[in-house]
């Protein structure tokens, strides 16, 4: 997602180029896996393959490691993002261990390889609380701690949290959970790749992923063609399913800021409450005297809210009634979460292939989704063990999920149901700089914006993928699909999967 115009958008990770020498891919190549997709999960896939010896080639349509994985708070949790509770609801104690298992491993795997690799990345160990939030019953920490003993997570029961108004508050301190810098660590592994033969392909738009009848597959891009024994969509939103994988994931919209606070006042943890969306909050170290505060929250399903500057306030006036320590703020960003109705991602052979494997619906827990995930791909693809690939295999069938598959599902319904709707602006001559609206002219709907100097973009307000209506995001500048999760430049330009075509242009009648 670089391709924005307008960087008020912008993390505290995007300062470090990760691959800063990729090029577009140009003509055709062979290797034995291509990776689609240059996020954590996608690196850590062509890492794991890398040194067992596979020739691995990644290639992305934006930069490297630019994308969605640029706009975590990299918390490193094992406990289920949704309530190990729900899990074990929906998945059994069996399943629910296995998926914390994985998690946590994913922890200890990046721990080991950042110190292997010599890879300077502000990884540490720390604790994790879960603290009941204000005003709002006790039981749900009761109902997570006999959650959390049933899969076997080492797990505390408190009372408080150094924060304010939270010294009475029932919590849960889960032992040996992380934090690091994501992009730092992505460097240094897209560094190993590199020195082992490895390549990076960033500006490259993937316009089909087939399969042969020889069983190679072949991703055709706009430069070339790669043919390779493997190829994992790491995407995240996959490119290779248009509707299976689709309609038991929902994308959200989730907020981020950065605040400075002097070193020492709070305790360095991973710390989460109760609320549905939660907030979550960790350190990172600054310079001098000061340490980076990351707070988020306020979620919301993807495309169905332009509200940032509200959610922005009401996720600062949070923490700094929490956190009086917190003084300015230095980074807002927001990202897209890509929600399962079953809280665990969907990693493995891609239903129907043979030779294409694919990681997205991380769930809230991207990267150690991406790392677990990496491992599981990796190994099914050297034809080598694999943990756990019961828990996130992306062809089963969870029947108690039927209500979270039914909610998610009408979306789409509601999204086609808006071209009926009037447009938001009766004509374009309406539309001020910097703005973007859709507008109906006879029985289409165009997606308009004016840049600051006056120039209009009409395209076409149907996303590629499968035609749900867009709307428009002010703070990302850019076009959402709420259905699944595309966006587009203002330009037309698709800039984060399933679409993969850019909007089409479309002559507006009323243009001044």
């Amino acid at each position: 997602m670089s391709h924005f115009a307008d960087r008020r958008s912008r993390s505290l990770w995007m300062e470090v180029a990760v691959a800063p020498n990729a090029a577009p891919l140009q003509g055709d190549k062979e290797c034995d896996v291509v990776v689609v997709g240059s996020g954590i999960a996608g690196i850590s896939t062509a890492y794991e393959l890398a040194i067992q010896g596979s020739r691995v080639m990644v290639i992305d349509r934006g930069d490297i490691a630019g994308g969605i994985t640029a706009r975590t708070t990299a918390h490193l949790g094992s406990p289920c993002d949704d309530l190990i509770s729900a899990m074990i609801g929906l998945r059994g104690e069996v399943l629910s261990r296995l998926f914390h298992e994985s998690q946590a491993a994913a922890i200890n795997r990046i721990e080991a390889v950042q110190n292997k690799e010599s890879i300077d990345c502000d990884f540490r160990r720390l604790d994790g609380y879960l603290f009941q939030a204000l005003n709002t019953d006790s039981k749900i920490i009761e109902d997570e701690l006999d959650a959390a003993r049933k899969v076997g997570a080492p797990v505390h029961r408190l009372v408080g949290v150094p924060f304010s108004h939270c010294e009475q508050q029932h919590v849960l301190r889960y032992p040996r959970q992380g934090t690091f810098h994501p992009l730092k660590y992505l460097k240094g592994l897209a560094a190993i790749i590199e020195a082992k033969g490895g390549t990076f392909h960033a500006g490259t738009v993937v316009e089909s992923i087939e399969e042969r009848d020889d069983g190679k597959v072949v991703v055709s891009t706009g430069g070339g063609k790669v043919v390779a024994r493997a190829a994992v969509v790491a995407t995240n939103s996959p490119i290779v399913d248009r509707f299976a994988l689709h309609t038991k994931m929902a994308p959200y919209r989730t907020y981020a800021m950065a605040l400075s606070i002097r070193k020492g006042a709070l305790p360095d943890a991973l710390y989460w409450d109760t609320l549905d969306p939660y907030h979550y909050v960790r350190l990172q170290p600054g310079e001098d005297r000061t340490d980076y505060l990351i707070v988020g929250g306020e979620d919301h399903k993807s495309g169905e809210a332009d509200d940032a500057e509200m959610r922005f306030q009401a996720l600062e006036a949070w923490t700094r009634n929490l956190i009086p320590a917190a003084q300015e703020v230095t980074h807002r960003w927001s990202g897209q979460v890509l929600e399962t109705i079953d809280y665990a991602g969907f990693i493995g052979k891609n239903p129907g292939s043979n030779n294409i494997y694919v990681h997205t619906g991380d769930s809230g827990q991207g990267m150690t989704h991406g790392v677990a995930g990496a491992m599981i791909n990796a190994a099914l693809i050297l034809g080598r063990d694999a943990k756990w690939t019961e828990v996130y295999a992306p062809s089963r069938k969870t029947p108690a999920a039927l209500g979270n598959f039914l909610k998610e599902n009408v979306t789409p319904v509601k999204s086609f149901a808006e071209y009926l709707a009037p447009g938001e602006l009766n004509s374009v001559s309406d539309l001020k700089t910097g703005h973007g609206a859709v507008i109906r002219q006879g029985l289409n709907k165009i997606a308009a914006y004016r840049d600051s100097s006056g120039k209009l973009y009409t395209r076409s307000a149907a996303c590629t993928h499968i035609g749900c209506h867009l709307h428009w995001n002010s703070f990302e500048t850019c076009w959402d699909c709420p259905c699944h999760g595309s966006h587009f430049a203002f330009d037309g330009t698709a800039l984060n999967a399933p679409a993969t075509s850019p909007l089409a242009e479309v002559d507006i009648e009323d243009q001044p």
